[in-house]
């Protein structure tokens, strides 16, 4: 079973492999990170993990019993007991439950771990797979927005119960 871990700078090398196997993949439905992203990787990598030090964000992979990378689950602009929940699954792993297994995760830790009281979500009108993920895993539409520049609905979810 994948697990979920916590960003390190061990996971530098199946990161930048999952990112780039999936790239056209993702750009499908959300926007592509373009160029740039590849080639300054290092430096990025380097940049969220100081980030994540700070408490400002949290970011873990989906890791399968061979190191390989098989999503991203990140909670990121972590303010006032909440912040946005983003993520993107790899092709190979896509429609498996994967991703509702790791929201439901990440939703746990944000509440137990990190202690947030709320999270935030959007995502394209368009993509159902996303949208099913955030309904299944308790997250409430909060009504239509932009997300990347395209029509977008908001969703978010109390973690007080």
């Amino acid at each position: 079973m994948p697990e979920l871990q916590r960003l390190r700078p061990d996971h530098a090398p199946a990161l930048l492999a999952f990112e780039r196997e999936n790239r056209d993949y993702f750009a499908a439905s959300i926007p592509d990170r373009g160029d740039a992203y590849f080639v300054e990787f290092d430096a990025r990598h380097a940049a969220l993990l100081a980030e994540q030090d700070t408490g400002a964000c949290h970011f873990h992979l989906l890791v399968d019993g061979h190191g390989e990378v098989l999503g991203r689950v990140n909670l990121v602009d972590v303010a006032d007991g909440g912040a946005e929940l983003g993520y993107r699954i790899g092709r190979s792993a896509a429609g498996k439950g994967l991703a509702t297994a790791a929201v439901r995760d990440v939703c746990a830790l944000a509440a137990t771990t990190y202690g947030l009281t709320s999270l935030r979500a959007v995502t394209t009108l368009d993509n159902i797979a996303s949208r099913t993920v955030l309904e299944r895993t308790g997250f409430v539409s909060t009504g239509e927005t932009e997300a990347g520049g395209r029509p977008g609905i908001g969703y978010v979810r109390n973690l007080v119960r």
